[in-house]
């Protein structure tokens, strides 16, 4: 069995597990990075543009979030890569003093389909803002990221459905490591870690063998992506475990753009150490707001005279002071505040999850929290 530890030399860089749970794959660990540790597993909030919508640093901090996402794709674009690097680096810019991490555009290859075109040379975009040409290829993606400055930066993947016929689901697993060839071989900064993309959609042989070439190339780090572009939740659960199980144990694993609490629970079972969605600010935005029963919308009727707070167990600044009813008020009458606190108590929430998840693990008992924790949550009402 390899070790529970490993460091970049010369660098910041270095994971170490600290407990590992007996009935599954789950471990509790430390990232260290140039911009301070993080402690996993771990829920990055998203802040695509530089920043998590409608939350301050500030309040980041307050609500425990400790590394946050940034896409390279759209900081390109507006205000440029460039731009943010003569202005002090995206920590400076963003105002933001912890761990960064970010996406490489991958994603968008998915996300804007519509608007690309793909070659083994890298991919095609049409500006969704004004329509000019941007041609991104890896080494055009470690440049970026390279002028951002994050501490985790991501290699460029080509990320199809998972509906996809499996011949594309092959030519994209194939594009994805000589992708990760090339930005391996362009990655200079040794303050920045680069993690590789594993992809193979559905297929569990093409995600064993993928997962086991990208784990060859001996990174920092490894993501698992591919996932949550149109497959089931039992789907992603069994494609994000048959994944971790073979990258390196000693090495930190990233599930990327998923999820729901059940689906962090779940994956943090299969070894999963990192995690990002847009589920707690984009639903925080239109009122839908979690609970330990569920999620409820404040938008109903029957919340408006509701003298209590969201979820009587949270301790966000949101339920410590404000009520359902209010809470609905803002939303109804199109208050800015509304979404802000949804917001708020949502991203509050997903990061308490995990600090209880850590706990559990610290304790020995995460298998058992985890049930009663599922349980209690699939009893509840929407």
């Amino acid at each position: 069995m390899r070790g529970s530890r490993f460091q970049v030399p010369g660098s910041r860089f270095r994971f170490q597990v600290l407990a590992e749970d007996r009935r599954s794959a789950a471990r509790r660990a430390r990232l260290d990075t140039p911009h301070g540790p993080v402690e996993t597993p771990c829920f990055m909030p998203v802040g695509t543009q530089a920043t998590v919508k409608g939350i301050r640093p500030e309040d980041l901090e307050e609500l425990g979030a400790q590394m946050v996402l940034g896409n390279a794709y759209h900081l390109a674009l507006r205000p440029g890569h460039e731009r943010v690097k003569a202005l002090g680096g995206l920590h400076r810019f963003m105002g933001w003093s912890g761990p960064l991490l970010t996406d490489s555009g991958g994603f968008q290859i998915y996300s804007l389909a519509e608007l690309r075109s793909i070659t083994d040379d890298g991919v095609s975009f049409r500006n969704h803002l004004d329509g000019s040409r941007l041609f991104l290829t890896p080494e055009r993606g470690i440049e970026v990221q390279t002028a951002l400055g994050a501490d985790v930066i991501m290699a460029l993947d080509e990320c199809p459905p998972s509906t996809a016929p499996r011949a594309e689901i092959e030519r994209a697993v194939r594009r994805t490591t000589a992708w990760l060839e090339r930005c391996a071989a362009a990655h200079r900064r040794p303050d920045q870690a680069l993690f590789g993309i594993v992809q193979g959609g559905l297929h569990e042989d093409l995600r064993r063998s993928h997962a086991a070439e990208v784990a060859d190339f001996d990174l920092p780090g490894y993501a698992i992506g591919g996932l949550s572009v149109g497959e089931g939740t039992s789907e992603i659960h069994d494609a994000a475990g048959i994944t971790a199980a073979v990258l390196p144990r000693e090495r930190p694993r990233y599930l990327m753009g998923v999820g729901t609490p059940e689906d962090l629970i779940a994956c943090v079972g299969h070894g999963v150490d990192l995690f990002d969605c847009v589920l707690p600010t984009r639903t925080g935005r239109t009122g839908r707001l979690y609970t330990g029963r569920g999620f409820i919308n404040i938008k109903n009727a029957r919340h408006a005279d509701e003298d209590e707070p969201i979820d009587k167990d949270c301790d966000c600044p949101v339920c410590r002071r404000f009520s359902r009813a209010y809470l609905r008020h803002l939303y109804r009458s199109n208050e800015m505040l509304g979404p802000v606190l949804g917001t708020t108590h949502n991203l509050r929430f997903f990061l308490r999850l995990m600090e209880r998840i850590r706990a559990a693990l610290e304790a020995g008992k995460f298998s058992g929290f985890a049930r009663t924790l599922l349980a209690r949550r699939a009893s509840g009402g929407k």
